[in-house]
């Protein structure tokens, strides 16, 4: 049974966000940020973030275990449609299906706004290894997303270098009034 609950999140959150966060800077090739941002950084991302998008947390037993978000793809106007998302959880909460949990509540908000595209931009391992698996991938997998395309060692960490991969899922087609 997952007794995890989901709600939108806040700037007060940064901290138990940012803990979260601050095990995949130190320890993994998931995110290819490699110094630890601020509090004060953490909590302007959060507040830039829910300008426009969601923001969520799963909590468990009154305690923040992950997070998800969604931000701009590209930044320009004709993308409006579309959205990176982005999820983190505790490293102990994995296998509770408090991934899918958090992902199903964004993409319900995303499709209330009108979003119908969703991008996940993932590190992946050229050989996997201690700081980077094909977890990522294959979680987005399960929930529907393709894999189309890959950028080739541009990430570098650990002294090693890290493929980058985009996965996308449409939650709607939208009729192409050009045909």
């Amino acid at each position: 049974m997952n007794d995890v609950t989901i709600r939108n999140a806040t700037c007060e959150d940064a901290e138990s966000i940012l803990t979260i966060y601050s095990y995949y800077v130190k320890n993994t090739a998931i995110t290819f940020e490699i110094s630890m941002p601020t509090l004060d950084e953490f909590q302007q991302r959060i507040a830039g973030t829910l300008t426009r998008y969601p923001y969520l947390v799963a909590i468990r037993n009154g305690i923040i275990v992950g997070y998800a978000y969604a931000g701009a793809f590209v930044g320009r106007e004709a993308y409006n449609h579309s959205a990176e998302l982005t999820i983190y959880l505790s490293p102990e909460e994995k296998g509770h299906g408090t991934g899918r949990k958090l992902y199903t509540a964004l993409e319900q908000e995303l499709s209330v706004m009108g979003i119908t595209n969703l991008y996940a931009c993932i590190g992946s391992p050229i050989t996997p290894d201690e700081y980077l698996t094909h977890n990522s991938e294959n979680f987005h997998a399960h929930l529907g997303f393709t894999k189309v395309g890959t950028f080739h060692k541009c990430g570098r960490k650990f002294d090693r270098y890290y493929n980058m991969i985009w996965m996308e899922k449409i939650l709607e087609l939208v009729p192409d009034t050009n045909s």
